[in-house]
């Protein structure tokens, strides 16, 4: 975490002079914070330039680069901006990010209420807070985590009822109420790898090459770019080795989905509403639902993702979620750059997401 020294730095070319920071100040600038520091004469503080409090005159006003600067002229931080805390973002990202290990090492589920009594907050202010940073609700970033801890424990061998309790249900009934929506398959067919699942695909090709797309009963599994209809299936067959795979009936729902998708392709802007039946981890579901809410035409870095899940140092975790993105398009991993804004890899090839990017942004 950078320090209030170490960020000022960084400001130093936008505002260099007082006549930048007074503007600054003026539009409550939170982009400048960090970057220098006013204090006022009359009320013997020293705020950020985004400071909520009633501005200023003029006349009252230094600048100052740190706040040991602001404070070795006699000035005490404010009280209202707190400008010696990390930014609120980072404050709130942290906290949920606490909350999210308090869920995760608990036998029990936590209520809502013991969270939130952990955080020092409201139980709706903290319920609203978790899920701006983290894209869900406490209650179903535990609901993902239990199911993610079923899926390990069936893989490992563990009975079905077993898996179940060692997972944190508290009962059976719990588990079979989430069970169907959470994994899309029963307990005892995932434990067998998803054998005896039907998934049916369709082929098309759009302006990037040869395109897949395949769902269960309840929505699409997978969106898949290739060089041919042939290379595509077998990539279909290595994720769902186990299941039953058929090419789609004229006429059902594919027909209407392939079109959507190849549109989609075609004009980003269109947007794309089509059902999915995706699944991950808890942390690749956390990546994925914020990947999804980066606009058409616009990028994020890797740890800026990172940060929007309250996790600002799983910037290389996010990238593997990226990777493992079984649903191209329609969850927008190619909208994820480096840091300096510069192609990474891409699952589908890094000139595929060269155009897409161009596309979109034309």
């Amino acid at each position: 975490m950078m320090t209030p020294s170490d960020t000022h730095l960084s400001g130093t070319t936008l505002y260099a002079d007082e006549a930048a920071r007074w503007k600054a100040m003026r539009s409550r600038d939170a982009g400048a914070n960090g970057s220098f520091y006013f204090a006022v004469l009359t009320t013997g503080v020293y705020c950020l330039p985004s400071c909520a409090a009633r501005p200023p005159l003029r006349e009252n006003i230094s600048f100052y680069d740190t706040p040991a600067e602001a404070e070795k002229a006699g000035y005490r931080p404010c009280k209202r901006c707190k400008p010696l805390l990390p930014p609120l973002a980072e404050r709130h990202a942290l906290v949920a990010a606490a909350a999210c290990k308090q869920i995760d090492e608990a036998e029990e589920e936590p209520s809502l209420k013991v969270l939130a009594d952990a955080a020092d907050m409201s139980p709706h202010y903290f319920n609203r807070l978790f899920k701006k940073a983290i894209g869900v609700t406490p209650k179903q970033y535990a609901l993902a985590r239990r199911s993610e801890k079923m899926k390990q424990k069936l893989q490992s061998g563990d009975a079905v009822t077993d898996a179940i309790y060692s997972a944190g249900y508290g009962t059976a009934s719990r588990f079979y109420e989430t069970a169907e929506s959470r994994m899309g398959m029963t307990a005892s067919n995932y434990k067998a790898g998803g054998q005896g699942a039907k998934i049916c695909y369709a082929t098309g090709v759009s302006w990037l090459g040869p395109v897949l797309i395949a769902a269960t009963e309840k929505g699409i599994c997978s969106i898949l770019f290739g060089n041919d209809d042939a290379g595509l299936v077998a990539d279909l067959r290595t994720r769902f080795d186990k299941a039953t795979l058929e090419p789609a009936e004229p006429g059902s729902d594919f027909d209407r989905w392939l079109v959507q998708t190849l549109a989609f392709i075609e004009q980003p802007s269109h947007g794309l509403d089509l059902p999915l039946d995706v699944q991950g981890t808890a942390f690749q579901e956390q990546v994925w639902r914020a990947l999804k809410e980066i606009p058409a035409g616009e990028t994020a870095s890797y740890t800026e993702v990172a940060a929007r899940i309250g996790n600002p140092k799983s910037h290389r975790a996010v990238a593997k979620a990226c990777g493992a993105n079984p649903a191209a398009i329609a969850i927008p991993c190619h909208r994820v750059v480096r840091a300096d804004g510069g192609l990474s890899g891409y699952r589908w090839g890094v000139e595929r997401k060269r155009k897409l990017l161009a596309r979109e942004r034309s």
